[in-house]
């Protein structure tokens, strides 16, 4: 392949991974992206990059590639020096920092990297696996495997490249293919909205005059407010409205990052004149509001 075709290439899946923003004067923005060690069960984040020698060249190899191509991305080790604080390291003793490290480090798709060296009497060879997930909800995005020629070598670092480069062009066609169908139709949230304990109403409770029921006006919110319209109702109970699947944009109207906080807020000042307040738990793609009587 001669240098003009690859640099129309990557010129081609620089411009496919940009355009995000909705609007043809809008800012393009790009997906961020930042790869992360493959972390066995038992195993802490932190434990499966720096113990493993073949992981840190997979990981550096994989950001390479990316960064070779004109994508964003973000530095795995600098993020993990960053969170390297006493909570973080309590954290860590308790659970993997893996949520934290994703959710603090800004980045749009998070992708797993997996290595693993192969012997044999024909030649020594690395099989990557690449996996990528949106880091708003956890969504599989992509995911290839791909393993090096057989060498006479304990040379990795020429393995894992071998093993990179043979798959990133179509692991990137991938993403952007899958990145692109979010950005069309939205991500994915689940709302659950119950009455809080004690409280003198319930979702059947009239809100106004015309004899609207509760559940009817956060349906209608929901219906109204959802990318494009899209949701399903899971179910209603005498305390609680379950929606499985509410659409919420990538960016908003300023064209920023989309952030859900938004949409629970938007309810609460929604139910606010008909005398109720909410109360939010957020965490990831799972929206937990519980409502209260206005004091």
């Amino acid at each position: 392949m001669n240098l003009m075709k690859i640099n129309c290439i990557s010129i081609i899946l620089l411009c496919a991974l940009s355009g995000y923003a909705s609007g043809q004067d809008s800012v393009p923005t790009q997906p961020t992206l930042m790869p992360i060690p493959f972390t066995p069960q038992g195993k802490s984040t932190r434990a499966a990059f720096e113990e493993n020698e073949l992981m840190r060249i997979s990981i550096t190899k994989v950001k390479e590639a990316f960064d070779n191509r004109g994508v964003n991305t973000i530095d795995f080790r600098a993020k993990l020096k960053q969170i390297n604080n006493n909570e973080l390291q309590e954290s860590d003793q308790k659970a993997d920092i893996k949520d934290d490290l994703i959710r603090m480090s800004g980045a749009d798709i998070y992708i797993e990297v997996e290595a693993n060296p192969n012997y044999s009497d024909e030649g020594n060879s690395v099989t990557i696996i690449m996996s990528a997930y949106d880091a708003f909800s956890g969504e599989s995005l992509a995911n290839k495997v791909s393993t090096s020629p057989k060498f006479y070598t304990t040379s990795f670092e020429k393995l894992v490249e071998k093993a990179v480069d043979d798959k990133i062009e179509d692991f990137l066609n991938t993403l952007n293919s899958k990145f692109q169908d979010i950005r069309e139709n939205g991500r994915t949230i689940v709302l659950t909205i119950g009455v809080g304990n004690d409280q003198a109403f319930d979702m059947d409770s009239e809100i106004n005059a015309d004899g609207v029921l509760l559940s009817d006006a956060i349906e209608e919110f929901v219906a109204d407010n959802a990318f494009k319209g899209k949701y399903h109702l899971q179910g209603i109970s005498t305390n609680k409205i379950i929606f499985d699947l509410v659409k919420v944009p990538i960016f908003g109207d300023d064209a920023k990052p989309y952030r859900v906080s938004k949409f629970a807020v938007d309810l609460r000042n929604y139910l606010k004149p008909y005398g109720y307040d909410a109360q939010r738990d957020i965490n990831g793609q799972n929206v937990v509001i519980t409502l209260v009587a206005v004091k």
